[in-house]
Parts: structure tokens; sequence; C-alpha cells
């Protein structure tokens, strides 16, 4: 396994196991997230990164290891301290009430208010400059259920950034996005690590943007950590065909430098086979 591991983490899991119903899900896994960085996860579908993400924001507290929040056990956390240094994305929030966008973002504030006090005028207008910032301002007024998947998912990442938070877990938020939106998001995300220097980790399915935009990658299957490590050490043709059972073509961007990941089509992977290759 390839290592490059931050020297001070925010964020970190060691030895980390879960399992639903006997069925385990994750072993021993573990990582860590630095100040300052962004760092992904990636893997085929049930490789337990959902389950990942829910035992760090402190949803899931019955796994076995260790899951800290600058350096303190986060299920010993108490949830409005969490809160006021974790924010998460979900990828599919849910809402049972028709809250306007405004009112989904104002409650990013909620942790850091006094008892049952009311939203100053600072935190009104920290909610429209996120608002603003995530291109949903003129949503403001409208009620969540009116929105498209995509401007839903704006809102809530919107809502994470007027939390303020020392750390950001997004899984999968670019999932309802169009391509436009989904670069926006990620520029947004590290404008945010340079200028407040939080650390983010982003459970992520595009491969292309995951080596844009991660200072590390995590690549986990079937519940354990592959390979981690700077984005050029762990995709990797090896480690991608091994990791997703398929034949990718990996090459580097010419305009970005970065690299360049394509899932190759049934046909040329035929065509592969029969040469041997």
């Amino acid at each position: 396994m390839v290592s490059s591991k931050p020297t001070a983490a925010l964020l970190a899991a060691a030895g980390l196991g879960f399992a639903y119903d006997g069925r385990e899900v994750l072993r021993d896994a573990g990582l860590e997230v630095a100040p300052g960085e962004i760092v992904g996860v990636l893997g085929p579908n049930g490789s337990g990164k959902s389950t990942l993400v829910k035992i760090l924001s402190g949803v899931l507290d019955g796994y076995r290891g260790s899951a800290t929040l600058e350096g303190e056990e986060i299920r010993d956390i108490p949830r409005l301290r969490l809160a006021r240094a974790l924010a998460v994305v979900p990828q599919e929030p849910l809402f049972g009430f028709p809250f306007t966008a405004m009112e989904i973002v104002l409650m990013g504030r909620h942790p850091h208010l006094a008892g049952l006090a009311f939203e100053s005028e600072a935190d009104i207008e920290l909610a429209r400059d996120t608002l603003s910032r995530c291109g949903v301002e003129e949503l403001a007024a409208r009620p969540i259920q009116e929105l498209s998947s995509g401007e839903r998912q704006r809102v809530v990442f919107a809502r994470a950034l007027a939390q303020k938070p020392r750390v950001l877990l997004l899984d999968e938020p670019a999932s309802f996005l169009d391509v436009r939106h989904q670069v926006e998001i990620y520029d947004i995300v590290r404008q945010l690590v340079s200028d407040e220097g939080c650390g983010v980790l982003t459970v992520m399915h595009d491969l292309n943007l995951a080596a844009e935009y991660c200072d590390r990658i995590y690549l986990l299957q079937d519940g354990r950590i592959e390979a981690e490590g700077p984005a050029a050490e762990v995709l990797t043709y090896a480690n991608l065909k091994r990791v997703f059972r398929t034949e990718v073509y990996v090459d580097t961007n010419t305009l970005t430098g970065k690299l360049l990941v394509v899932p190759l089509p049934g046909r040329v992977q035929d065509k592969l086979r029969e040469r041997g290759d």
C-alpha cells in the first residue's frame, strides 16, 4: 500500500470496523484528514464509503477501532459541539417540511446560537452569502420541495458552508449536479480549504474530479483500504482494474497536468482480451 500521511490530523480513523446484522462492511480501515487538504474516498458501490462517512459524522457509533475529531473520540463528543466543528453534505438529503432555501441554510447557524436565540443580522448575511456562492441566491424564498435535485443539493451545500465547520464531510455531493455545477462546487471547496484551512473528506465516484481536486486519495474495496496517497500514485491502471474490476485507460490531461481516467467500453475490453493484454 502506498502511504503519504499528513503530520497533524483534524479527522482520523484507525482499525475501523463495522457490521450490519453480522455482515462486515468495514474492515480495519484507517485514514487521516489534515487541516488545509481535500481527501477523497473512492471505491465501487458497496465498498463501505457511506458507512465510513456515517461513522465519522457521528451517526453510527457501534464501530470497532477509533474515529477521532481533533484527537477526541467522535462517539464521546456532545452533539452540539460536534455540529459546531463538523458539517455533512449527505448523498440524498431528505426534508419532511417545506422549509425555504434560506431557512435550510440558516439551520447551519443553529449550532452556534445560544439557547433559543434567533439568528442575528450577521447570520442572515452569512446565509445570503453562501446561497450566492453556491449559485442559488434567487431560490432563497422557494420551498425546498419545489427545487430540482441539483438545486436542493446546492442549498444543502450552502447550509454546510454557513455552519463554518473545521471539517467538511461530503458524501458524493456532486451526484445530482451537471458538469458545470460539479466544477463550481469543488472550486468552492478548494477555495474554502485555501482560505480557512479546514479539512475536507469527500466520497466520490468521478475519478477525474478526484484526480483534479483531491490532495490525497483512499481507494476502498470490500471495506478495506487498498491504496492511499496522491492521486498519481493511487489512480494507477493496476489499482483501478483490481478494485473496480474493469478496464480503464489512464493518461495525463495535457491542460491540467492531472490524471485522465477513461473507462473502456465492452467492445474495447473484448479486443484487449483477444490480444492477451
